[in-house]
C-alpha cells in the first residue's frame, strides 16, 4: 500500500535547516538556468518580432546577412517598377534601398567602444516599418526634447532609445564623430522590440555618400498580396542578371538567430555544473534523513509498506524539495523579465540590444530542470532507505 503524501510534506518540513540549504541551492541553480535561457529567448523573440508580412527582402546570393550583401543601383532601378511591388498614394513603388554601415562609437561609460549599425534607408522605409515610431528624448542637460526624422543632406540621424541608453553623445541635439564626418543626432525612436533597436537611422544616399559604398545593402519592398509575393520572389530567383536572394522580411529576420545558439549552450553547460553541486546538496538532505528516520522505516516495514514503497516515498520527498526550490528559482528570476541588455551580434559583429523573456514555456522547463535535480539528489539515498534490514533498524537508537 502507498504512504499518504502527507507523511512526506511533514517529514521535508521537520529537518528545516538542512531543507532550507538544499532549496536555496536547487533553487539558485534554477534561477541561473531560468535567465541564461532567457537571454537566448530574447534574442530570438528580437529576431522574431521584427519584419513585415506584407514585405519582401532582396539581398545578393550567398550573403549571410544585409551587412555582407551588396545591391547595385541598376538592379534597383531595374526591380522597382515590378508589376508585383505595391505603390502608395502619389503612385511611387513601395521599396527602401538601405545602405548598413558598422560604426565604432564610445559608450557612456568612457572606457570601452562596440560596433554600432548604422541603416541608411530611403523615404518609403518609414512606411515599410510601422514598428518603429519616434519618441522624445534627452538634450544634452538631461532635459526632454522633441524628436523629429533626419532630413536628408543635413548629416542627421536618428537613433534607437535604447542604443542612446548606451553610448556616448546619443542625446538629442548631440554631435558625434565617426572618421572624419561629424553627425548631428535630432530625435530617437523605438523599434518595438525588433532588430531595429540595434540601430542608428540616416539618409541612404547620404550614407552611401559618407561612408563610400558604390552599393546599396539590400532592398525592402512591399507587394500587392501572398500571391505577388510568390511571383516575385520566383522571378528574381530566376532571373540570371540578377544574383540575388529574394524572401519574406519575416523569416529573412527569423532565421537570424545564430547569436542565441552560443547562449544556449552556455546556459547548459552552467546547469549542468551548477546541478552537480545541488545534487550532492539534495543528496546530503536526503541521507541525513535517512540516518534519523532509521527506526521510523523499520517500524514502516513492520507494517507491511514494501521496500519499493519506501523507495518512492524518499524519492518524492526529494521531488518535493526540488519543486519548491523551482518555484522560489522562477520568483527570482522573473525580476528581470523585461530588463534591456546586448550583446555582439554575430550575423553583424555590431551592438545587438534585447530584453530578457522569461516565459511560461521557461519556467516550466525550470520546474522540470529542477524535478530531475532533486529525484537524481534522493534516488542513492532512498535505496540505502528501502535496504535497511528491519531487526536493525528498530534496534537503532
Amino acid at each position: 500500500m502507498p504512504l499518504p503524501l502527507k507523511y512526506n510534506f511533514r517529514n521535508v518540513f521537520v529537518r528545516w535547516r538542512a531543507t532550507a540549504a538544499t532549496v536555496l541551492c536547487i533553487a539558485l541553480v534554477v534561477a541561473v538556468y531560468v535567465l541564461v535561457q532567457s537571454l537566448a529567448v530574447g534574442l530570438e523573440k528580437c529576431s522574431q518580432n521584427t519584419g513585415d508580412p506584407r514585405n519582401v527582402i532582396v539581398v545578393r546570393k550567398g550573403a549571410t546577412a544585409e551587412s555582407s550583401s551588396q545591391v547595385t543601383r541598376e538592379q534597383f532601378r531595374a526591380l522597382q517598377y515590378l508589376p508585383q511591388i505595391a505603390r502608395d498614394a502619389n503612385g511611387r513603388p513601395l521599396v527602401s534601398a538601405d545602405v548598413l554601415v558598422m560604426i565604432n562609437l564610445p559608450r557612456r561609460d568612457g572606457r570601452t567602444e562596440a560596433n554600432v549599425l548604422v541603416r541608411g534607408i530611403s523615404p518609403a522605409g518609414f512606411v515599410l516599418r510601422p514598428q518603429v515610431r519616434l519618441v522624445d528624448g534627452t538634450d544634452s542637460r538631461g532635459s526632454n526634447a522633441p524628436s523629429r526624422w533626419f532630413m536628408p543632406g543635413k548629416r542627421e540621424v536618428v537613433v534607437s532609445r535604447r542604443l542612446a541608453a548606451r553610448f556616448a553623445n546619443f542625446n538629442i541635439g548631440d554631435v558625434f564623430q565617426t572618421g572624419e564626418h561629424k553627425l548631428k543626432v535630432v530625435g530617437w525612436f523605438d523599434g518595438g522590440n525588433t532588430a531595429f533597436d540595434s540601430e542608428v537611422w540616416m539618409d541612404a544616399d547620404e550614407a552611401r555618400a559618407l561612408f563610400h559604398r558604390q552599393y546599396y545593402s539590400s532592398l525592402l519592398m512591399r507587394v500587392t498580396g501572398p500571391e505577388a509575393a510568390r511571383a516575385l520572389i520566383a522571378r528574381i530567383e530566376s532571373d540570371k542578371r540578377w544574383p540575388l536572394r529574394a524572401e519574406p522580411e519575416v523569416d529573412y529576420y527569423s532565421a537570424q538567430t545564430r547569436t542565441a545558439l552560443p547562449i544556449r549552450i552556455l546556459g547548459h553547460f552552467l546547469a549542468t555544473a551548477m546541478s552537480i553541486g545541488a545534487i550532492f546538496a539534495a543528496m546530503n538532505t536526503m541521507y541525513a534523513a535517512v540516518g534519523a528516520r532509521t527506526r521510523e522505516i523499520g517500524t514502516l516495514r513492520v507494517l507491511g509498506y514494501r521496500r519499493r514503497t519506501i523507495l518512492l516515498s524518499f524519492i518524492i520527498e526529494g521531488a518535493i524539495l526540488a519543486v519548491i526550490g523551482g518555484v522560489i528559482g522562477c520568483l527570482l528570476a522573473l525580476p528581470m523579465h523585461g530588463y534591456s541588455t546586448a550583446t555582439i551580434g554575430l550575423e553583424t559583429f555590431s551592438e545587438t540590444v534585447f530584453q530578457f523573456r522569461i516565459t511560461p514555456r521557461l519556467a516550466v522547463e525550470g520546474m522540470i530542470f529542477a524535478v530531475l535535480v532533486g529525484i537524481a539528489g534522493s534516488l542513492l539515498p532512498a535505496m540505502r532507505a528501502a535496504r535497511l534490514p528491519v531487526l536493525s533498524a528498530l534496534r537503532s537508537v
